[in-house]
């Protein structure tokens, strides 16, 4: 089990050395750190900045798990009124500026040699319809078409929509023919959602990666894991039993760095 971190959990502040240097001082390595692309967080689009992060990964001689899709393209993550990066959104213009969004993120490979980029499908609000799995098929299909030549590997997390729950992302991997994209199980969303077992089933034979936040069961609270309701012991030999080796991805949205080494066991 290799447990690694989302940068989310440090979203208010810069990514930087100093922040990075703080992260790995935690009393344990990291085998994986996941980039989260905000732009106050980390500008995708300031080639000084991804420059700068580069060459701290550089130095310490490792490299990003991933990186993140941006939620929103502003500094504010949308609170200005911003819209958000929607790859199913209704009108095609806007599902054009997330899909641009999204690759100015990705091109940060060229520098930061990444091999995963992490995709979630929808809002909150978004259902499914045919039109639907046509625009995620779209998506999908030009992201992957994007990253291939940069070394990495497209992985579509379920989320707390009906278009992006676990059994709606193997019908779009199946339909579409998308065998290179794999799944980036969000096991919070999952216990919000359909439940963590369902969620596994569905997804058995095409999970890349795992994502750890808790919560209460009926919302999406991004909580450290064992601050909520879901039985880690049993989710970890639940994936242990299904023979899988994998990663999995720390995503809180604040960090208890004392509980992490109990994490990775």
């Amino acid at each position: 089990m290799r447990v690694g971190i989302s940068t989310r959990m440090m979203l208010s502040e810069r990514l930087q050395p100093s922040l990075l240097d703080r992260t790995l001082n935690q009393g344990t390595a990291l085998p994986a750190i996941e980039i989260f692309a905000a732009r106050q967080h980390f500008d995708y689009a300031d080639q000084e900045h991804v420059a700068e992060v580069a060459r701290w990964f550089a130095t310490h001689h490792a490299a990003p798990w991933g990186i993140h899709a941006p939620k929103f393209p502003d500094r504010e993550m949308g609170r200005a009124g911003a819209p958000a990066v929607n790859l199913l959104h209704p009108e095609k213009s806007r599902r054009i500026d997330a899909i641009d969004e999204v690759k100015r993120a990705l091109e940060t490979a060229e520098t930061l040699h990444f091999q995963h980029l992490v995709v979630e499908l929808g809002e909150r609000a978004d259902g499914w319809s045919p039109r639907t799995l046509e625009n995620a098929l779209t998506a999908l299909e030009h992201l992957d078409a994007f990253a291939r030549p940069l070394g990495v590997r497209t992985l579509v997390k379920n989320g707390m929509n009906e278009a992006s729950l676990p059994e709606r992302l193997i019908e779009i991997l199946t339909v579409g023919h998308l065998t290179r994209i794999g799944v980036c199980l969000d096991l919070g969303h999952a216990h919000a959602t359909t439940g963590i077992p369902a969620a596994l089933a569905a997804t058995a034979g095409r999970i890349a990666a795992l994502r750890m936040h808790d919560n209460h069961g009926f919302r999406d609270e991004h909580l450290w894991p064992g601050k909520g309701l879901i039985d880690w012991d049993q989710t970890r030999s639940a994936v242990t039993a299904a023979g899988t080796d994998l990663t999995w991805i720390v995503d809180a949205t604040q960090p208890d760095w004392a509980a992490l080494p109990a994490l990775m066991g």
